[in-house]
């Protein structure tokens, strides 16, 4: 029994399978279809691994593994979460869970099919091959997702949906997943709602819900999110949201309730797990962050889901509690990420911040001013994200709280907090960076003061009838602050009054100009997601699926 698969017996399956014989009769299957590579495991934590460093066609996985936390449904959606499995891999479940629960959940999670045990040889082979077809009929559109042309995808998602040609259901959500992508908030909550309309899903009210929150609508979202949570209490992607949701509105308390949730329903998840440690340390609760964010290192650090902000959050709580032990193996541990991955900038500014945090707790004070005095001058670049800014500003607060201050320092928090003070949620988060100085807070809750006047004052002008001097304002301080909500207020106001503005043009090349001084302004709360939006769909982009056009990387034989 063949599969006619491509390039035959170069094509790769993985087995995760607990049951040795389960296992062996699912690789023994694979091979009579003609896979040439059948890699197999028996546990979760070795799935992951394998799935993170290398690329496979097939992926037969069992849903429950007794004695471990994760479930290959929790492995799933990791790796859809952090765009670790490329479109071209077909992900079969394989469970004896036989619910209709189960299997609506599985289809949530864009699984290209579900099998259940006991199976034929030849059930198999049909969802297989099922699944090779899906992805045949819809690889012009993620040909065009994996080349970037994004429009052009979207276009292709549209017509699929209204046409209600094959999968069109997919399609769409594809085409709503790439609204939002390319800043269509709007034309996003439109596709999810006309889905709504067609077909009541839950993954398409949870796009209303995202495409609400990108468009700055965060209590409408919420509202739609609660109502999908009392639907569906165990839908963990609206708990993604909806934490996201309040923890953006700067209700940092309720998003860490929201948070544990998630986590609790979904406790082998290394992401979830990451984002509750942040959100606890973020909320002031350092006693919990502390647990999770160590548990977070232990399970994760090797993973590529982990992000190590967690080590920085985590290098603050040992130096608070005096953990010499604790803050050496932080500092162990950014060793082995910059080992693995030399070249990453980011790595290497927040290993120095760990760095400097074990020459304070060995009083080396003149080695930790000359690495904090190479930071500072760091702080107006454009890859100087929200991130830096306020893990500086802690290590500042300490340094202040110490009675050791460096040469216009109050001048760098200012700058630090007009900045990035952007947001009520933001605002907040910086003070609480500052609290171990509270001159320090008190400058970040001036400074962000500021930054609302200079928005008011820009829109004061413009509603009585001078756009131009608004714009002016808002461009002038703009490049004051590099405070990139000032910016793009001022390309709303040049959108709204473009007819009134004599150099329009002049005017988008200089916005354009100053957007690109502080471009890394990185809000939090994609942190707290990892690289994909909560609750989105992964569209991997450039992945080892794109080749040639007339070589597609499933044939269309048979088709």
């Amino acid at each position: 029994m063949s599969l006619s698969l491509q390039d035959g017996e170069d094509a790769r399956a993985l087995v995760v399978e607990g049951n040795p014989t389960m296992r062996s009769m699912l690789v023994a299957q694979l091979r009579d279809f003609g896979v040439g590579t059948v890699a197999q495991c028996g546990r979760i934590v070795d799935a992951r691994r394998m799935l993170e460093y290398q690329t496979f066609d097939f992926v037969l996985c069992e849903q429950y593994f007794p004695g471990e936390e994760s479930s290959g449904q929790e492995l799933l959606n990791d790796l859809r979460r952090n765009q670790l499995l490329p479109f071209s891999t077909v992900f079969v479940m394989i469970t004896g869970e036989a619910t209709y629960t189960k299997v609506a959940e599985a289809a949530e999670a864009a699984l290209d099919g579900y099998l259940l045990k006991p199976h034929k040889a030849s059930q198999l082979a049909e969802r297989l091959e099922a699944a090779r077809q899906r992805k045949i009929s819809l690889y012009d559109i993620f040909y065009a997702i994996e080349g970037g042309e994004f429009d052009r995808a979207a276009k292709l998602c549209i017509e699929r949906f209204e046409s209600r040609g094959r999968y069109w259901l997919y399609a769409a959500r594809v085409g709503a997943e790439l609204l939002l992508r390319t800043d269509q908030p709007v034309e996003a909550r439109r596709m999810y709602q006309a889905v709504i309309d067609a077909k009541t899903l839950p993954w398409a009210k949870l796009g209303v819900a995202r495409s609400m929150l990108e468009d700055g609508q965060a209590n409408n979202a919420i509202s739609t999110l609660q109502n999908l949570i009392s639907e569906d209490p165990a839908y963990t992607d609206a708990y993604d949201v909806m934490g996201r949701a309040q923890f953006e509105m700067g209700r940092f308390d309720e998003a860490l309730t929201t948070y544990k949730m998630a986590f609790d329903l979904t406790p082998g998840s290394i992401s979830r797990m990451q984002s509750l440690g942040m959100m606890a340390f973020y909320s002031g609760n350092l006693e919990e962050a502390g647990r999770t964010l160590r548990r977070t290192c232990t399970q994760g650090l090797d993973s590529k889901l982990f992000d190590c902000q967690t080590l920085v959050l985590l290098a603050f709580i040992e130096f608070d509690l005096g953990d010499y032990r604790g803050l050496q193996r932080c500092a162990q541990d950014f060793d082995r990420l910059l080992e693995r991955d030399p070249a990453n900038a980011r790595a290497q500014r927040f290993a120095r911040i760990v760095e400097t945090l074990g020459l304070l707790q060995q009083h080396k004070m003149a080695h930790a001013l000359e690495r904090v005095r190479s930071m500072v001058l760091e702080v107006r670049v454009a890859d100087f994200d929200f991130e830096a800014a306020s893990n500086l500003l802690a290590l500042l607060a300490l340094l202040a709280k110490r009675s050791i201050q460096l040469d216009e320092v109050q001048l760098v928090v200012e700058q630090l907090a007009l900045r990035f003070a952007s947001s009520r949620a933001m605002s907040e988060l910086l003070v609480g960076a500052a609290k171990a100085y509270s001159a320090y807070a008190e400058i970040v809750r001036t400074s962000s003061k500021k930054v609302l006047k200079y928005a008011e004052h820009a829109v004061y002008l413009a509603m009585n009838g001078d756009p131009s001097a608004a714009l002016e304002e808002l461009l002038l301080r703009g490049d004051e602050t590099r405070n990139l909500k000032l910016l793009e207020s001022a390309q709303s106001l040049l959108d709204r009054y473009s007819e009134m503005i004599a150099d329009r043009s002049a005017v988008q090349a200089r916005l354009r100009a100053l957007r690109l001084l502080c471009a890394a302004e990185k809000n939090p709360a994609a942190a707290l997601e990892g690289p994909r939006k909560a609750g989105a769909l992964s569209l991997r982009v450039g992945g080892p699926s794109r080749r040639a056009k007339a070589d597609p990387p499933l044939s269309k034989a048979g088709a």
